[in-house]
């Protein structure tokens, strides 16, 4: 999954929500349910996430959303099989992000 979103310190929690074409309320679900996910409060409470939230975030809708994992299928296998998925993972999405480039330039030929 590419997402577009600028680079940026923080990230509100609706472009992250509309990033990903998921409610908020999800985002703020996944943040209770997952210990990883740790956004930035304000002093109203508004929640601010970093690029490893991101990168986080990706990897939980990887697991439940693609591939179809149960809440704590997902958990289970980022607290056990971490450092291998992860390198799946990260190649997964490189290589889909070099064929997003590749289809970008065949369009614009």
């Amino acid at each position: 999954m590419h997402l577009d979103l600028p680079e940026k310190r923080y990230y509100g929690i609706g472009e992250v929500a509309k990033a990903f074409g998921v409610n908020t309320s999800l985002i703020r679900f996944w943040e209770k349910e997952f210990d990883v996910l740790k956004p930035k409060k304000n002093a109203k409470g508004n929640r601010k996430f970093t690029p490893e939230d991101i990168k986080n975030l990706k990897y939980i809708y990887h697991l439940v959303k693609e591939r179809g994992f149960t809440l704590e299928g997902a958990k289970i296998h980022l607290k056990e099989g971490k450092k291998k998925s992860l390198t799946n993972y990260e190649i997964i999405t490189k290589l889909e992000s070099v064929k997003a480039q590749l289809i970008k330039i065949k369009n614009q030929l």
